[in-house]
């Protein structure tokens, strides 16, 4: 048995709040931030929408000279981060630096920076490439500002794996606090891929959806009319601490972390497995991890993309891992609402499982109008629900078949 784990602070930005309060409100609101791309001129592209962060300023976070040195998803973690600190109230000193650490996932870092630095390649040649191009671009990058911004000397980590890299991320930096390689982590993810490049290629594989007439209506998990997933930006960071030591700083407590499972399709490149199989097993290994039985679990906020194949095995996937109570818990995706984080969704729906907890209310999947047939569990649609809830799940579902979920328990 490791050290119990708890949550003191959490930081989400995305495109329904820069601070994560509002994200919190307004997910309860059933607000979607899905609306047109404003961050380059997507006239020519099949899908026009996305959930951008809105009116982000990097220089309320980061000296001027330093932003040019960043990719935009260094500069979105940094800005949660420094939320979640100022909420866990946390001060990493000098007698404690050795024992914080950093994890920050994403799943494809600076694309901004990289299509940036090749169009001054093709413009001007190698010499006008900016000697700051792989350091903005990197995806360990994020973790290594936060590293150096609180002086956090521990374990300094960055997951890539796809869609879930920030669940992983969490859940890794969990097991580094249990094991007592560590006594603080600031985990989580980040991602800023509403670029040419970046909606162009999920666009040419025909998973983003097309509703570019009603944006707010696009992103539709379970609902039969659904085309496709939108792509968000933003960041999601917790602050993880071993039980005794935040309690003895006098932390106040949001959650405890106490299950954390993972899994390979072994199956195909990005579609899920049949029968929903590396799902199944993701949420039944975090289960045995957490030593809890399926009946124990009032809440699942799903990876539920607004796919076809994906929100169909999510939902088989669910009924097989927790049987006959799998009707009667409540399942949200409040991707409905944020858009798809990719790599940086784990962590944003971490943070909003712990909060549906401290707060004991389960977030809405909105624009859910008619229900697809297979899909036929309890969406919470369109409206935020008043639930008791002592545990809560979240899953991430990732291309290459990389799995992971994460429990909560209520902290009283």
């Amino acid at each position: 048995m490791g050290r119990r784990v708890v949550v003191t602070g959490i930081g989400l930005i995305c495109a329904v709040g820069n601070t994560t309060e509002e994200v919190w409100r307004n997910l309860l609101a059933g607000k979607s931030g899905v609306g047109r791309i404003t961050q380059f001129d997507a006239s020519q592209f099949a899908c026009q929408i996305a959930a951008e962060v809105k009116n982000f300023d990097p220089l309320q976070f980061i000296e001027k000279k330093e932003v040019k040195k960043m990719g935009r998803f260094i500069h979105l973690a940094l800005a949660a981060t420094d939320d979640a600190m100022k909420a866990s109230g946390l001060q990493v000193t000098p007698e404690i630096s050795t024992r914080v650490g950093v994890h920050i996932g994403s799943g494809i870092g600076g694309f901004d920076v990289i299509e940036r630095e090749h169009n001054n390649l093709l413009n001007g040649g190698p010499r006008k490439i900016s000697p700051f191009f792989i350091p903005a671009a990197i995806v360990n990058l994020a973790a290594g500002h936060v590293s150096i911004r609180y002086n956090a000397k521990g374990p300094n980590e960055a997951t890539c794996t796809a869609c879930t890299s920030s669940a992983h991320s969490v859940g890794d930096a969990y097991k580094i606090i249990a094991r007592c390689d560590a006594d603080v982590m600031i985990a989580g993810g980040t991602e800023a891929a509403i670029t040419p490049m970046g909606v162009g290629g999920f666009a040419a594989m025909r998973a983003l959806s097309t509703r570019n007439d009603a944006p707010e209506k696009a992103s539709r998990p379970w609902d039969s009319a659904r085309d496709g997933f939108v792509i968000g930006e933003g960041a999601g960071i917790l602050i993880l601490e071993e039980l005794e030591f935040a309690q003895r700083r006098g932390a106040k407590i949001v959650a405890e972390v106490v299950g954390y499972g993972m899994s390979g399709d072994a199956h195909h490149i990005t579609q899920p497995a049949e029968n929903g199989d590396g799902a199944y097993r993701v949420m039944r290994n975090t289960l045995a991890d957490a030593k809890l039985q399926p009946q124990q679990v009032g809440y699942i906020n799903a990876h539920g993309t607004s796919t076809d194949l994906g929100d169909k095995l999510e939902t088989i996937a669910i009924k097989r891992a927790f049987g006959d109570h799998a009707h009667k818990v409540a399942v949200s995706s409040t991707k409905s609402m944020t858009g798809h984080l990719l790599g940086g969704a784990g962590g944003l729906e971490a943070g909003i499982t712990a909060l549906a907890l401290r707060d004991q209310m389960v977030p809405p999947t909105i624009n859910l109008e008619n229900p697809d047939p297979e899909c036929d569990l309890d969406y919470v649609p369109n409206h935020a629900r008043k639930a008791e809830l002592e545990y809560a799940m979240s899953n991430s579902f990732g291309f290459g078949g990389t799995n992971g979920a994460l429990l909560f328990r209520r902290w009283e």
